[in-house]
């Protein structure tokens, strides 16, 4: 299977009175556009998953619901308490598990620094690999999805393909 880490795209600035709680600060209107480009690019490219789990904040879920528009109505979309800020990758690797029995390839939209660290520890490096804003990791398992147990396939960001 592949398992895609997505951090979520170019967001209002952090402590911006105009969002005081930080849960509801959405993407900017260029970050929208932004990665409504790069995820057109990477669908077009062969990034296809079709279960698309988020973290309920405003701004993942924008970017999940980006890439599931690039997609069409091929992707399913849920929220996950486990991709919040402080995300549990215990959780998800469990939850991700079960969804592989029906998916080949997933998508995990998070915040930073949790994506980094888990692209890092999924892939067997004790190391914080970054993702700017926008960026996506695909990681491929030969089995289940496990800690040290994926390969990094790729990582790219919206400036690598011109967007």
């Amino acid at each position: 299977m592949i398992l895609y880490i997505v951090r979520h795209a170019w967001a209002g600035h952090y402590g911006d009175p105009e969002w005081p709680d930080d849960f509801q600060r959405p993407l900017s209107a260029e970050g929208r556009e932004r990665f409504a480009a790069m995820a057109d690019v990477l669908v077009a490219r062969g990034m296809v998953p079709t279960m698309i789990a988020t973290s309920p904040l405003v701004r993942c879920r924008q970017t999940a619901d980006g890439l599931a528009e690039a997609r069409g109505s091929e992707s399913q979309l849920v929220e996950l308490d486990a991709l919040q800020p402080g995300s549990d990758l215990e959780a998800l690797v469990k939850w991700t598990v079960g969804q592989a029995k029906e998916h080949e390839e997933i998508a995990w939209v998070g915040h930073a620094p949790d994506v980094g660290r888990m692209t890092a520890r999924l892939i067997g490096q004790a190391a914080w690999i970054r993702l700017a804003k926008g960026g996506v990791a695909a990681i491929r398992f030969d089995d289940e999805p496990e800690p040290a147990a994926g390969e990094l396939r790729w990582l790219v960001t919206a400036k690598i393909l011109g967007c």
